[in-house]
């Protein structure tokens, strides 16, 4: 089954939490606090790889979290980092951020790596928060939270050539022929319901191409199958015509070839803009003294500037020089431009500055510091939330609160978390 696109969930590992410990040896007094770090969390990585075609994968499993941190423990032992979890994508997958719409990474380079969620870190234990007037803190840091975001998947094959044609004008028996692809041939229309993809070995050349299922007029709009595969034909270095000229074609080559490249243009205009050849196909069809009616067909491309090539993907009839020329035209066009540069991580998100406002009966803290502070705190432990509220202070929040008319016992939201706010005194 040929699936090319998809809606994941993906949540990375949550960080371990630091441990609270103090080292307890016979004959060594006063030993002082020794808790260890937890461990950072697992990431979700996607991974480009040439030998998939399809997401098919992500049609059926559709979350994916990776491993939490370990917890720290005594004698400054660090918990164990989560173990990452890597998911295999196709050549010339687009991931976006679903929530925003944002182009995360084009995974177009074989191998590309994206870090599509960030792992939590790890709290610290609390041998880090000893000081000369705190010397046996009783308290540790939590681990944060990983990142959840939910993505698309959207697949544009990555071909060399493109072959797009009307429902029944023989891509598919030309891909068989000239590549070792194996698609459904049948004399009926719409027999190619997927993309098929044939590397085809010319001498010391090869090149990939991409059977486009047949397009007819207002596919750009979601008639017939062109709406739902011409995205693959946006990645094709090179496009290639295919029209039938036997007596049974669905319409004449020259109208034929005007309805695939309105319909191209609508879908998008720069598709007009790449290089293109054209073949007559089916000519076995035609009688010997019948062939010179192909010659104002031809005649008339070639005047378009195009290449016109005369064959018959059924017997095999001028497959030979199509294909050389082919990989003349590959070999001179430049490597297709990604829709975006590769990269190893998202844009890092931007620092949200803290903001306090009230929202009906609640106070609202936003920003990036404030929430990772109450993230970190462990609320069964008086140190520690102690040692929060000074933070919190410290950021101006308590008297922006004032500012705004909060009283005892009113509700603070700080991301998820919900606070009783008591004056500070």
């Amino acid at each position: 089954m040929f699936i090319d696109e998809a809606v994941i969930e993906v949540e990375a590992g949550r960080g371990g939490d630091g441990c609270v410990s103090f080292r307890r040896e016979k004959h060594v007094p006063r030993g002082g606090p020794d808790g260890g770090d937890g461990g950072d969390g697992g990431s979700v990585i996607l991974i480009a790889d040439p030998k998939l075609n399809t997401l098919l994968d992500y049609h059926y499993q559709r979350r994916y979290k990776a491993e939490r941190g370990g917890h720290g423990s005594g004698s400054h032992r660090k918990g164990r980092n989560g173990k990452s979890i890597t998911l295999r994508v196709p050549l010339g997958t687009l991931v976006y951020d679903a929530e925003t719409g944002v182009l995360l990474a084009d995974m177009a380079q074989p191998g590309q790596k994206l870090i599509a969620a960030h792992g939590g870190k790890g709290g610290r234990g609390n041998a880090h928060f000893a000081t000369p007037t705190r010397q046996a803190p009783r308290f540790a840091e939590k681990g944060l939270p990983g990142e959840k975001r939910t993505l698309r998947l959207e697949l544009k094959l990555l071909a060399d050539v493109g072959i797009v044609g009307m429902p029944n004008a023989g891509k598919s028996t030309l891909i068989s022929r000239i590549s070792a692809a194996k698609p459904k041939i049948a004399e009926y229309p719409f027999t190619t319901l997927v993309p098929n993809l044939g590397v085809v070995k010319y001498q010391e050349q090869s090149f990939v191409v991409a059977d486009i299922p047949g397009l007819i007029e207002g596919a750009h709009a979601g008639v017939g199958l062109g709406h739902q595969f011409l995205r693959h034909v946006e990645r094709a270095r090179l496009l290639l015509y295919l029209l039938d000229v036997s007596p049974f074609a669905i319409e004449p080559p020259l109208e034929a070839f005007e309805t695939l490249r309105r319909e191209l243009e609508l879908y998008n205009p720069q598709l007009l803009h790449k290089p293109a050849l054209v073949a007559l196909n089916k000519i076995d069809t035609l009688a010997p003294e019948a062939r010179a009616s192909v010659e104002p067909v031809r005649a008339a491309l070639q005047a378009q500037g195009y290449e016109v090539f005369l064959i018959s993907a059924y017997t095999g009839e001028g497959l030979e020089p199509l294909v050389a020329r082919l990989a003349q035209r590959v070999a001179e066009l430049p490597p297709p431009e990604p829709f975006l540069e590769p990269t190893l991580t998202p844009a890092a998100p931007t620092h949200q500055p803290t903001r306090v406002y009230k929202a009906g009966d609640v106070f609202i803290v936003e920003g990036t510091l404030p929430l990772e502070i109450v993230q970190r705190t462990d609320f069964g432990n008086h140190e520690a939330v102690l040692r929060m509220q000074k933070r919190l202070k410290g950021l101006g929040i308590f008297r922006r609160l004032q500012e705004l008319g909060a009283q005892e016992g009113d509700t603070v939201r700080i991301g998820e978390i919900e606070l009783e706010y008591t004056p500070d005194v």
